[in-house]
């Protein structure tokens, strides 16, 4: 089980120093039994990475550039961030995809960049409302997730995490139903299996849409429920600490 929180474009300084520090202090005893990880905007990952440091609360990025170094004004490389002390980048949220036009092919070049530098993307696939009442809810994630894997050259499980956020779910506080989050979690599941082979049983899918205290308990003992990409909640150590203490009873 794995729980990463996305801070997004929030906090200030102070804000993200006290919220990791208190992140630190709050899944202590349990961060062991389910992986934990925050992922602050960039300005702030160095002050967050010394306060995550020597604990087991891992350091990941919001994004990440495909290319290694070079003329790309605004960019953040794997090698930089690898350098600061991460472990994850996120590739495709779907506010990314969204807001800043990245395509499936930009997704797969920026998790390609990723994995050749040591870092996990955590590569983001999920359906708008309209595709979803369309019922072409699962069609679209398929081909999301084939396109945001071309080329991608996975060697171990833990290489490699995926991402479902139902768009109509995310910032909305709607939340996909525990039998919904399970049946798109066992399509991802199918389609990496069908990629990767056995490696798929151990790649962990993530659900991120609206994880709350109140209802990653019944997220999380589905099946193919791994854990959660956690947005707003992340905010507060102690309802993120809820969250990483539901997934480490589910496993």
């Amino acid at each position: 089980m794995l729980v990463v929180g996305n801070w997004k474009m929030n906090t200030s300084h102070a804000e993200a120093i006290a919220l990791a520090a208190d992140v630190v202090r709050e899944t202590e005893g349990i961060a062991g039994k389910a992986g934990v990880g925050v992922c602050p905007p960039f300005v702030w990952l160095d002050a967050v990475a010394e306060r995550v440091r020597g604990t087991q609360v891992a350091l990941g990025a919001q994004n990440v550039a495909a290319e290694a170094s070079g003329a790309f004004t605004g960019e953040t490389s794997a090698p930089m961030l690898s350098d600061l002390g991460c472990t994850y980048a996120i590739v495709g949220h779907s506010e990314r995809r969204a807001l800043f036009g990245e395509t499936d092919a930009d997704v797969a070049a920026r998790a390609r960049g990723a994995m050749a530098h040591g870092l996990v993307p955590i590569v983001c696939v999920g359906e708008t409302l309209e595709e979803r009442k369309s019922g072409d809810a699962e069609a679209v994630v398929r081909r999301q997730l084939e396109g945001s894997l071309d080329g991608l050259d996975v060697a171990s499980d833990d290489a490699l995490v995926i991402a479902y956020e139902p768009v109509w779910a995310i910032g909305t506080g709607e939340t996909a139903s525990p039998e919904q989050a399970q049946d798109m979690h066992a399509t991802i599941r199918a389609a990496l299996r069908q990629r990767l082979g056995d490696l798929a049983s151990g790649v962990q899918i993530l659900y991120g849409g609206s994880v709350k205290p109140g209802n990653a308990a019944t997220l999380f003992a589905q099946e193919d429920v791994d854990g959660g990409l956690v947005g707003g909640a992340s905010l507060d150590a102690a309802g993120f600490a809820a969250i990483v203490r539901a997934a480490a009873e589910a496993a």
